[in-house]
């Protein structure tokens, strides 16, 4: 793999793992012979072997259509349904791969994960005139924040090309029987992709809930899915020293038992910035229950070391850093010297950024491991699509394996339907009437 994973900085004392091995493989073994608490969600586990060809192969023609017809995409949802294509667009084409132009896909955007009006009304002035398609991703159809999206883009596409017009630009990602979207897009003629039943919306990111955007943007799907592949092969080994995987999940749990209840996931680049999103859904979601679980948070270093450093550095010793960093760049843009040295710089000229990130890293590293908080490092070779592929799959596996050393079910999400239940009856969502009554009642005075 071109994952490769450091805990020497972790703080653990030589007996440690040993000392944890059985529990963490025995958590393993509940997980491949799906004996454990949500097992009836783990078509992620083989889906590097499993998946629907004919489908993926649906998606790739679909993603040229949208290429050859329109300069932008915008993909349509919320949560696991936007978070793991946004991360891998970003993890390829950086932050900027919108504007650059590289030839590689359309722009794509992503709208249904919030209810701003400005956020929406800004898409709509970044699209224009120009040719654009959607992308709309929900099981049910019934989700708040992406139906009103696509209310509102569904009318924009209609008025821009008539109703024949849209339903060629329109794709539904939605359940493969049922729900208010699958209706839809069967009475309107949308060409549909599925949302597995078995795969819960944060381990979807490499079905069709996020491919489609994927591929849309220019990313290679054969890749992504060799590197998921190659990903499940090394961390299916059944033994704790040979499974980088299982060593993580292992270490985390010793880190929660000494105190460390927060985790920072840091990289040095920010193309990684949306991966840590992705992070903390993947890990908030699946762990946070039965007042149990690891707080994940994301960092991007060297910027945030100017703003949280300090706490990390200095602050009240309750977490640890797994950081993400990557070998390579894939430029080399080097420091010039200057004669007057007015910046004091002069000590790194005809040094390459690379060369000054790497320093920077390994001196913080340093530095926070001195000062009480714990250092994990996974080092990635480069960031592509294959690497990609590989480390989504790395932290689907790990974090399965804490859930369940947690004693958690770590693929179901109880605790976010209380927020909607509220948001319902304050919009005065029919059956919600008594609940709206008692909860403005509550909200007087805010």
């Amino acid at each position: 793999m071109a994952i490769k994973l450091n805990v020497q900085n972790a703080g653990l004392k030589a007996h440690e793992l040993d000392y944890i091995r059985p529990l963490v493989e025995s958590a393993n073994r509940a997980l491949h012979e799906r004996s454990g608490a949500g097992s009836e969600m783990l078509g992620w586990l083989d889906l590097p072997e499993t998946y629907d060809r004919e489908e993926f192969s649906r998606i790739q023609a679909a993603a040229k259509r949208i290429q050859a017809q329109s300069e932008v995409l915008v993909a349509i949802g919320i949560g696991g349904s936007y978070l793991g294509a946004r991360a891998g667009l970003e993890f390829i084409k950086g932050p900027f791969g919108n504007q650059l132009h590289s030839g590689k896909g359309v722009e794509v955007y992503f709208a249904g994960n919030n209810l701003s009006s400005a956020y929406v009304q800004n898409l709509f002035d970044i699209i224009g005139e120009r040719d654009f398609s959607v992308n709309v991703i929900s099981k049910s159809g019934t989700t708040t924040e992406p139906a009103v999206a696509f209310r509102l883009f569904k009318a924009k596409l209609e008025e821009k090309y008539g109703k024949e017009g849209a339903r060629e630009r329109i794709y539904a990602t939605t359940d493969a029987h049922k729900g208010a979207l699958r209706g839809l897009a069967e009475e309107e003629g949308y060409e549909t992709f599925v949302v597995p039943d078995h795969i819960g919306g944060r381990f979807s990111c490499l079905s069709a809930v996020g491919l489609l955007p994927m591929a849309a943007g220019g990313m290679d799907l054969e890749k992504v899915m060799q590197g998921c592949a190659d990903a499940r092969t090394a961390y299916s080994k059944p033994e704790l020293p040979d499974n980088d995987a299982m060593k993580y999940a292992a270490v985390r749990y010793i880190m929660l038992s000494k105190g460390k209840g927060t985790e920072i996931l840091a990289s040095y680049e920010p193309s990684l910035a949306m991966f840590g999103e992705w992070y903390k859904q993947l890990m908030a979601e699946s762990e946070g229950k039965d007042g149990k679980g690891i707080f994940p948070v994301s960092a991007n270093f060297t910027t945030d070391l100017h703003s949280i450093g300090q706490f990390i550095q200095d602050g009240a010793r309750t977490l640890f850093e797994t950081v993400l960093w990557v070998e390579q760049s894939g430029h080399d843009l080097t420091v010039p010297e200057d004669p007057a040295n007015m910046d004091g710089l002069n000590f790194a000229a005809g040094m390459t950024m690379q060369q000054m990130n790497e320093k920077a890293m390994k001196g913080t590293l340093l530095a926070h491991v001195d000062g009480g908080t714990p250092n994990i490092v996974i080092t990635l070779d480069r960031l592509d699509d294959y690497t990609f592929g590989g480390l989504v799959y790395f932290f689907w596996k790990s974090l399965a394996i804490s859930g369940y050393l947690l004693g958690v079910n770590p693929f179901d999400q109880p605790g976010v339907e209380a927020y909607k239940k509220n948001m319902f009856a304050l919009l005065g969502k029919p059956g919600y009437e008594q609940a709206k009554a008692a909860l403005e009642e509550r909200l007087q005075g805010i």
